[in-house]
């Protein structure tokens, strides 16, 4: 099982990352939020939104929620217009199909939470928004993952 040293972290973010790569639809996929404007195609990105103590904890031990964001970016002007919002569910469909199908990562976590045991469930919310003045149609997948014994509860 990964924990939250630096190589069970990348280790967390390398087997995200893989699942979006394996897609084959994506540009590119970054392990951080673009600085510059993703090309005309999908783009996917992952970094962190939060990190806090998991509600399932032991009494010697803390277990981690690590929340992990999944943003899938398509130009917003672009032909067909109708294909923009189809094209952009299906990849966080496929993601969330493939998170879903792997849901301990490998065995490297306890558990991508699914169905909200944590108060967080796999879920993608759409919106939109601007980098290098041009806008971007979003899908963002909010992904709750939770980490046995991440740390000691010590006095």
């Amino acid at each position: 099982m990964a924990n939250l040293t630096d190589a069970g972290v990348q280790d967390i973010f390398d087997r995200v990352v893989s699942h979006a790569l394996k897609q084959g639809r994506f540009e590119r996929v970054n392990q951080h939020e673009p600085k510059n404007a993703p090309g005309k195609g999908l783009t996917c990105a992952v970094w962190v939104d939060y990190i806090g103590p998991a509600l399932s904890s032991g009494l010697a031990v803390t277990s981690a929620l690590l929340v992990l964001m999944v943003r899938v970016y398509s130009a917003f002007m672009q032909e067909p217009v109708d294909s923009i919002d189809p094209n952009a569910v299906s990849a966080v469909s496929a993601l969330m199909g493939a998170y879903s199908g792997d849901f301990d990562l490998g065995q490297t976590i306890r558990a991508i939470d699914l169905l909200g045991m944590t108060g967080r469930t796999l879920s993608a919310q759409a919106g939109y928004i601007e980098i290098d003045r041009k806008i971007y149609r979003v899908m963002t997948i909010q992904m709750p993952i939770i980490i046995n014994d991440a740390w000691a509860q010590a006095g």
